[in-house]
């Protein structure tokens, strides 16, 4: 394929799961947080240097594009590993050995667990237990005890073990589970409400399975019909806890997906600098200002920058964030920022905007409103044609640097 066929295209800014064919055969299967700016990315000039030879060798023969939209990046990282599996793409068992993949796998306990096992070890034999390779009557692998261990259900290949454990860590606390560090603390983490109580777990269990299978909707019809039921036999408080399962499938709060997953570079904007700003405080005591940056699409820890607040010593979020833009900007030897993100409302925004004015600046600024929860909900400000998923990377992980510096801080004053 050229770059101007890729034209005919209207692809969206939304994640989803994306397919290159060579007439009818899939070639190649990826994810994506954004299917336009991941599509774009492979034809890039740069693509031999960021993806190899391989995927050069692909994007070549490819006749034509295809992609499936999800709601999620979540969503999307579950829908990849299922096309994988089912067609068995060229490009993607050239790109990795199976043998490094991970896959779900839920045992056959009597109060299951959910586990993540690598490929090499989910082929494994035992002459003794006759256990079959993936694909026949019984799947397992040796534990840490030298016992084997069966499985019920085995879903993936997925070929990123780091966004597979945040995925699970996103599906658990929608369904909480058992996993291998459970097994003995049983209580421990019932009391934590990781794992719910026995009654409910087998459904627990049945709908992670749906969901991995990719069946959100027959999910969330089962879950509605059996809200309705509580609601008709005066189980309110049951009711309850299902609407909020409900709400929490409906609503996939997955910003730890995009932060782990590898954004690709907007080669058009090489050196694109992203800085953003937060301010974290406990009712105004050691109140904290950070700086991070995001170059290129990726983190850079780096540059990352802190700011102990000296002018407040009460809660001004917007008095704090400007002293932070003093100081960071008197550093004429930092490299500046081609956009700005700060986390707030207008009252945020209009002190930036102000703030450049005095000092001469003309850096585009946005700033992610959040709901009553510290959800984003809206993103004010003009944003250069940057992506959502990058801002809202930007500022996430703002937010997350600054209360672990404020709860560093805290914790030496305590």
């Amino acid at each position: 394929m050229q770059t101007q066929e890729l034209k005919k295209y209207k692809i969206p800014d939304k994640p989803g799961v994306y397919f290159f064919l060579k007439n009818k055969d899939i070639f190649y299967i990826g994810k994506a947080t954004s299917l336009k700016d991941r599509i774009k990315s492979y034809f890039s000039n740069d693509l031999f240097n960021m993806r190899g030879p391989l995927l050069v060798d692909m994007i070549t023969k490819a006749t034509s594009i295809k992609w499936v939209e999800t709601d999620s990046v979540l969503e999307a990282l579950i829908l990849e590993a299922n096309f994988i599996k089912k067609h068995q793409p060229i490009y993607n068992t050239k790109e990795k050995s199976d043998k490094s993949f991970n896959y779900v796998c839920i045992t056959r306990d009597t109060l299951p667990k959910v586990i993540v096992v690598r490929g090499k070890d989910l082929n494994k034999k035992q002459k003794n237990f006759g256990a079959f390779a993936l694909g026949g009557i019984r799947q397992g692998t040796h534990d840490s005890e030298n016992s084997f261990v069966f499985y019920d259900k085995v879903f993936g290949p997925y070929p990123n073990g780091s966004q597979l454990k945040e995925a699970l860590k996103i599906v658990r606390r929608i369904f909480p589970f058992l996993d291998e560090k459970s097994k003995n603390n049983y209580e421990f983490y019932r009391q934590l409400k990781l794992v719910p109580d026995e009654g409910n777990y087998k459904k627990n269990i049945k709908n992670i399975k749906l969901f991995f299978e990719g069946k959100k909707n027959k999910i969330l019809k089962n879950l509605e019909k059996e809200m309705r039921d509580c609601a008709k036999r005066h189980e309110f408080e049951k009711a309850g806890e299902i609407k909020k399962q409900i709400f929490a499938l409906k609503h996939i709060q997955d910003i730890s997906l995009i932060k782990e997953d590898k954004i690709t570079k907007e080669f058009s904007k090489e050196n694109f600098r992203i800085e953003a700003y937060d301010i974290a405080h406990m009712s105004g005591e050691n109140m904290v200002g950070v700086m991070v940056v995001i170059e290129d699409g990726e983190v850079n820890k780096k540059e990352y920058r802190k700011f102990k607040i000296k002018n407040y010593s009460s809660s001004n979020d917007v008095g704090a964030l400007k002293e932070v833009l003093e100081r960071r900007f008197a550093h004429t030897e930092w490299i500046y920022p081609k956009l700005m993100v700060i986390d707030g409302g207008k009252a945020q925004l209009n002190i930036v905007k102000k703030f450049q004015n005095e000092v001469g600046l003309a850096i585009p600024v946005v700033s992610v409103v959040k709901d009553e929860r510290h959800r984003p909900k809206a993103i004010l400000g003009v944003s250069s044609g940057i992506s959502e998923s990058l801002i809202l990377l930007a500022n996430s992980e703002a937010h997350r640097f600054a209360i672990s510096y404020h709860r560093k801080l805290r914790g030496k004053i305590i």
